[in-house]
């Protein structure tokens, strides 16, 4: 599995060089304005592309969040990979959110399949059915199964995933990333709960958002 490394996605690197030689123009041809608006963007840019460290719950028995973002949805909707319905927790992330996209559980990706579709807001519900996505089945160490599916939104127009099936991952390892705006969703297994409500925020990694009953 490829590995980025911590505290910035290399997957920003292009954007954020780029914005930065745009920045470096501006500024040498005088043009005050400009060049604040550019400096504006690039910080924009750095904080969406930053992948901090967080402090991952060890218990067993959680499931932490996949995404940063609030929760727009927990509520019963078939599984992608299975047909079979299952309480979903649906995390919508804004473009000031970090969009690192983390594990929940400890596991092996069994299967990955990806949907190309369209863009529509990724905090509607029809997002889950017609826009691109990438759904990742994951088999728990305990055997349990579980489905995350990346979906891009409005503005995201590409979906990274860095895991392949067969990858081992462990809580709250990063396994992607949206970019500018998207949403994950998280089927979980019958004999787990949501800890979480919508309206809260929550931290990729971090925020336990299920537990076994």
């Amino acid at each position: 599995m490829r590995r980025p490394s911590p505290g910035l996605t290399p997957e920003g690197l292009p954007c954020l060089g780029l914005v930065t030689v745009i920045c470096v123009c501006f500024a040498l041809l005088g043009w005050g304005a400009a060049t604040l608006a550019a400096l504006a963007l690039l910080a924009l840019a750095a904080n969406f592309f930053h992948d901090p460290e967080r402090v991952i719950p060890q218990e067993p028995g959680l499931a932490v969040s996949p995404a940063d973002g609030r929760v727009s949805a927990v509520e019963r909707a078939a599984d992608p990979f299975t047909g079979e319905t299952r309480t979903v927790v649906r995390i919508f992330m804004n473009v000031f959110n970090v969009h690192v996209n983390r594990a929940p559980v400890a596991g092996s990706v069994a299967a990955i399949r990806y949907h190309p579709g369209k863009f529509f807001n990724a905090s509607f519900d029809k997002a889950s059915q017609h826009n691109e996505r990438c759904a990742l089945s994951l088999t728990g160490e305990d055997g349990r199964t579980w489905t995350v599916v990346q979906i891009a939104g409005l503005i995201a127009r590409r979906i990274v995933c860095l895991a392949d099936p067969g990858d081992s991952l462990a809580r709250g390892q990063r396994l992607g990333m949206i970019k500018f705006g998207s949403r994950l969703d998280v089927y979980l297994p019958e004999d787990y709960i949501a800890k979480v409500a919508v309206g809260e925020r929550v931290l990729a990694g971090q925020s336990v958002i299920a537990a076994a009953k």
